[in-house]
C-alpha cells in the first residue's frame, strides 16, 4: 500500500480509519438487517458519526469507481437522464455528469446528501434525499441510465429482495440498469458492510424483468486483500 498524499491524508491512514470505522459500524444495531426504519437510522448514523471523515463511510472512495468511468468512457450520455442511486459523497454522480448525462443523485441521508452538496459546489448534478423503495413522482420509468454501486450490498432479506424490482422500475423502456458490485459464491458467509452479492442474487434484476446484456468480472485490490466485483449492465425490454 503507498502513502500517497490523499484529501484525507494518506493512503495508508485513510485505510486504518477505514478499518476501524468498519469494526465500529459491524457492532451498530440493525448493522446486518433490520427493516426500512432500521436501515434508514443505520445509513444516518455512519453519516452522523462519521463527522467530517470520509474514512468512517465505508463506501467513501473520495473518488469515482474506476470500473464506472472504464463504462462511460464507452457509454457517453450526449444528454440522456440518468440516476445515481445511494450517492455518498457524490463522486460516481459527478462522474455521470461529466460524462455527459442529466444526473439527478439520491441517497437516504439527508446528511449525505448535504456532504455531496459541499463537496461539490455549482456542480450540475441534481442531488437530493429520497429513498428507494418510496421514489418521488416522475422517477418510475424515467431514466435511460441506472448507476447502482453497492446500495443493494448494504441490504438483507426481504429488503434486498425488494430492492432488484425497486431498481429495475427507475429504468424507462430501453434504458440501462448499471451494476457495480462485490461478488461472492452461494452460500458463502461474507463480513461487511458492504456485503457481496451471489449469482443467484445478481439475478434477481432478471426475475424483476430486465435482461443482461453484459456482465464483467474483475478484481479490486485493497492492501494485501483482492476482492472479486461484477459490472453488470441490464436492459428494460420496451
Amino acid at each position: 500500500m503507498s502513502d500517497r498524499p490523499t484529501a484525507t491524508g494518506t493512503d495508508a491512514e485513510f485505510a486504518r480509519r477505514r478499518d476501524a470505522a468498519r469494526d465500529r459500524l459491524d457492532a451498530l444495531f440493525g448493522a446486518k438487517g433490520g427493516d426500512r426504519d432500521e436501515r434508514a437510522s443505520w445509513f444516518e448514523a455512519v453519516y452522523e458519526t462519521a463527522g467530517d471523515d470520509a474514512a468512517a463511510v465505508p463506501w467513501a472512495d473520495l473518488a469515482p469507481k474506476p470500473a464506472l468511468v472504464d463504462w462511460l468512457s464507452a457509454n457517453p450520455g450526449e444528454g440522456a437522464r440518468a440516476l445515481d442511486v445511494g450517492c455518498g459523497l457524490g463522486d460516481n454522480a459527478e462522474a455521470l455528469a461529466e460524462a455527459g448525462y442529466d444526473t439527478t443523485a439520491f441517497d437516504l441521508s439527508e446528511k449525505a446528501v448535504e456532504w455531496a452538496r459541499q463537496r461539490f459546489p455549482g456542480s450540475p448534478v441534481r442531488y437530493t434525499a429520497a429513498d428507494l423503495f418510496s421514489p418521488p413522482r416522475g422517477w418510475p420509468g424515467g431514466f435511460d441510465l441506472v448507476h447502482e454501486c453497492y446500495t443493494v450490498q448494504a441490504l438483507h432479506g426481504d429488503l434486498r429482495e425488494a430492492s432488484y424490482q425497486a431498481l429495475a422500475d427507475l429504468v424507462k423502456p430501453g434504458g440501462r440498469l448499471l451494476v457495480i458490485t462485490r461478488s461472492g459464491a452461494d452460500g458463502a458467509e461474507t463480513s461487511g458492510p458492504p456485503w457481496p452479492l451471489s449469482p443467484s442474487e445478481l439475478a434477481g434484476f432478471e426475475r424483476a424483468g430486465l435482461r443482461l446484456i453484459d456482465s464483467t468480472a474483475y478484481d479490486v485490490q485493497k492492501g494485501d486483500r483482492i476482492i472479486p466485483h461484477i459490472r453488470a449492465v441490464y436492459v428494460k425490454p420496451g
